[in-house]
């Protein structure tokens, strides 16, 4: 499994930061003493986390951990402000890429090479490629957590069957799609563009299919003027053809893509495809159960482009989440973390809640159990994804630095909006290139 590992050079996160008020939903754990606090994301693995928080709690009242949900754009947002005041959770959740690299640079998460040196059974137990998604500078400091979750194009079976298409192998055929579902009265495409993150997977794919990984690996690195690379400017206007065209769905800029609202347009047949992350088979595999379960939802990779440099089995996504360890926690929170680490986290029976749930554990020696699965279709597709990926680029959000990726995101905003032109976005991006 070739998972390419993305260096970015980061700025440091501030030091002081201005104080939230957000609410968190589930908890495990007592709320005093010493407890080590963690903080996940709703939805997807959300409740294979809380299972083992709370297995973890029951067989160890002397390490327990308090566990705190919350919505994934409030969660990004509140954690870089905790961690940059020196206030985060003892499990800091994460992708890796730029964002770890600031906290590393301000000395805000623990070097977890040590640990692994000392636990061997620990670093043996993960793909080695999705490991590597953890390091800065050759040391670990975060280790991965969950499950592998490329993008992916998901698709209505039964709206294509009313329309008599088939799923797009090239750009060109996605593009032919768009008036045929529109004729149909069915929006071409879902997006969740109020959360501005999904964006961006459109760009990742272009990019990528057209110009090759290397492309963006330039942007990561800080070289100069990466953001012109014609791959960009190229993927882009697709982009905003795409939506001239009337491919995406009536006001998808003011839907939520923590609500499941996007997913949601898929399954009900108002809309016939959306590009979204892995996760989101297990947000429809508990909201639309008889949907996933009746075969219904279909799932292939992103489409070629005509001309394109990019090997058609490159993806992009999150090769895993990850835990980092506080600087800030105390000894006996830290002692905790590394405990549940070696201890808590993909034992037999989390393992299989993650099976369960509808995710690929980034662990070796899964298969089996992928293949016994009742999701075992979707559950292989994305193993096969990953497993054969000669790169595997992650999500240029968490990839950049935290300065970097806000930028980005505002400015592919205003692409979608067509309020800024191609040349206006690539000018912005350049201008942030190494802050």
């Amino acid at each position: 499994m070739n998972i390419r590992k993305l260096r970015t050079a980061a700025t440091a996160i501030p030091a002081a930061a201005l104080a939230l008020s957000l609410v968190a939903c589930g908890s495990a754990g007592p709320g005093g003493g010493d407890a080590a606090t963690m903080w996940g994301l709703t939805g997807g693995n959300q409740a294979s986390l809380q299972k083992s928080a709370d297995s973890w709690n029951k067989a160890h009242s002397d390490q327990t951990i308090k566990l705190d949900f919350f919505a994934n754009d409030a969660y990004k947002t509140k954690v870089r402000t905790a961690v940059g005041a020196g206030q985060g959770p003892t499990f800091i959740y994460g992708w890796g890429g730029g964002v770890l690299k600031s906290y590393v640079d301000a000395g805000q998460v623990d070097d977890l090479t040590g640990f692994l040196d000392q636990n061997p059974q620990v670093k043996d137990r993960y793909l080695p490629s999705v490991l590597k998604n953890g390091q800065v500078n050759g040391k670990t400091y975060a280790v991965p957590n969950n499950n592998t979750q490329p993008v992916v194009l998901y698709f209505n079976k039964d709206v294509f069957a009313k329309v008599g298409a088939q799923p797009p192998k090239t750009w060109d055929e996605l593009m032919a799609l768009v008036p045929k579902f529109k004729d149909a009265g069915i929006a071409p495409f879902s997006l969740g563009g109020q959360s501005k993150w999904p964006d961006l997977m459109w760009l990742e794919y272009l990019v990528e299919r057209i110009g090759g990984p290397q492309v963006f690996a330039d942007i990561a690195a800080n070289k100069p003027n990466a953001w012109s690379h014609p791959a960009v400017t190229e993927a882009l206007t697709k982009i905003q053809q795409l939506v001239d065209a009337g491919g995406f769905v009536n006001g998808f800029s003011s839907i939520a893509a923590d609500s499941n609202a996007d997913q949601a347009l898929l399954y009900t047949g108002k809309a016939a495809m959306i590009l979204q992350g892995g996760w989101i088979y297990q947000g429809m595999k508990k909201d639309a159960a008889d949907f996933v379960k009746s075969g219904k939802l279909g799932f292939v990779t992103f489409p070629t482009v005509g001309g394109g440099a990019g090997d058609p089995k490159d993806i992009v996504g999150n090769p895993s989440n990850f835990w980092s360890v506080s600087s800030k926690a105390t000894d006996a929170q830290k002692k905790t973390a590394q405990n549940y680490i070696k201890d808590g986290m993909f034992n037999e029976e989390n393992t299989q809640d993650l099976i369960n749930s509808g995710a690929v554990p980034v662990i070796k020696g899964v298969e089996g159990k992928l293949e016994a699965s009742p999701d075992k279709d979707f559950l292989t597709f994305v193993y096969g994804l990953a497993k054969n990926a000669p790169s595997f680029t992650l999500s240029w959000d968490q990839a950049l630095s935290p300065a970097q990726g806000d930028a980005m995101l505002s400015n592919l905003d205003q692409i979608f909006l067509k309020k800024i032109t191609s040349e206006q976005f690539v000018s912005s991006m350049n201008a942030t290139i190494g802050k």
